[in-house]
C-alpha cells in the first residue's frame, strides 16, 4: 500500500484529532450529567438525565470512538508511524482498546440499565441498589474514560517514548 502524501496525512490526522476531541468532550459531558443525576429530586429530571447520557453515548461517543479507531488504523497503516514501531503508538492502541472494551461491556450497559430503571420506577429508582450501582458505574466510568482519553491525547502530543529497537536475527537461513 502506498504511503499518504503530507497533505493527505494531515487531513487524516485532523479527522483523527477531531474524533478524539469529540469523544473526550462528550464523555466529559456525560460525567457532568451523571454528577447532576445524583441530586435529582423529580422523576422526570432523573429520567431525562439518564436518557441524555445514553443519547450522547449512542449518537456521539460510539461513532466518534469508531472514527478515532478507524483513522488511527489508517494513520498507522499508511504512514511511517506503523503499528509497532513506536512505544507511544502501541500504548495508545492498548489504552484505546481498553476504553472501547470498557465502554462496550460495562459503561454502555450500566447507562442503559439506569435509564430503564429511571423510566420504570421514577424517583424510587434512587432507592434501588441496582440503580445505585449502575448510576455510580456511569459516574466513575466516565471519570476513568476522561482521564484515560486525556492521557492518550497527551501521549499523542508529547510522544514520550521513542522508536522501538528492533533486534535483527543474525542466524543464517540455509
Amino acid at each position: 500500500m502506498p504511503k499518504l502524501s503530507i497533505r493527505q496525512k494531515n487531513w487524516l490526522l485532523s479527522a483523527h484529532i477531531g474524533f478524539a476531541a469529540l469523544w473526550t468532550g462528550t464523555v466529559l459531558s456525560m460525567f457532568l450529567l451523571s454528577l447532576r443525576n445524583t441530586k435529582s429530586t423529580h422523576a422526570e429530571v432523573l429520567y431525562a438525565l439518564n436518557s441524555a447520557i445514553n443519547l450522547l453515548d449512542d449518537y456521539i461517543v460510539i461513532p466518534s470512538a469508531m472514527g478515532s479507531v478507524i483513522t488511527a488504523t489508517f494513520l498507522c497503516w499508511m504512514t511511517n508511524y506503523g503499528f509497532t514501531k513506536f512505544y507511544w503508538v502501541m500504548t495508545k492502541w492498548i489504552l484505546t482498546t481498553g476504553l472501547v472494551i470498557f465502554g462496550t461491556f460495562w459503561l454502555f450497559p450500566w447507562g442503559n440499565a439506569a435509564e430503564k430503571l429511571a423510566a420504570q420506577e421514577g424517583l424510587q429508582a434512587l432507592a434501588s441498589p441496582i440503580y445505585s450501582f449502575d448510576a455510580k458505574g456511569v459516574l466513575i466510568g466516565t471519570v476513568i474514560q476522561v482521564l484515560l482519553l486525556s492521557i492518550i491525547i497527551a501521549i499523542s502530543v508529547l510522544k514520550p517514548w521513542g522508536r522501538r529497537s528492533v533486534k535483527v536475527n543474525s542466524q543464517n537461513c540455509n
